[in-house]
């Protein structure tokens, strides 16, 4: 049990470091920030992009203290609206295509893992 839990934290980890440069890359395209200050998003907005970010970073814990049934379940409903967040929450750049075509397979490889993870492979 303990390799499948480490290998999905692993992942999560992967999955975050990915986030994590997508948004510093992302940075770094002209007129990227000062479009980010004209938009004065919203506290609510600002807080659910906080919720879903947490998605994650919380997975990367979980994964590892979580019993087996518990586990398979978080992983698989986490995976799911992480996906959806990284599709529908960046641009049409080729870094940020890129970094979200390695965060969603690697999401889907977390899916896959914990979707065949049995209690006999404990």
């Amino acid at each position: 049990m303990e390799d499948i839990k480490v290998r999905l934290s692993t992942l999560w980890i992967f999955v975050m470091f990915n986030m994590v440069f997508t948004d510093i890359i992302g940075f770094l395209n002209p007129g990227a920030l000062e479009e980010m200050i004209a938009m004065k998003t919203s506290q609510t907005v600002l807080l659910a992009f906080s919720i879903l970010l947490e998605i994650p970073i919380a997975m990367i814990v979980l994964s590892r203290i979580l019993r087996h049934k518990a586990n398979r379940l978080a992983n698989i409903i986490a995976g799911v609206p992480t996906i959806l967040f990284v599709m529908g929450g960046g641009n049409t750049s080729a870094s940020y295509l890129f970094f979200a075509t390695i965060e969603v397979t690697c999401m889907v490889m977390i899916i896959l893992c914990a979707w065949k993870w049995t209690k006999y492979q404990c």
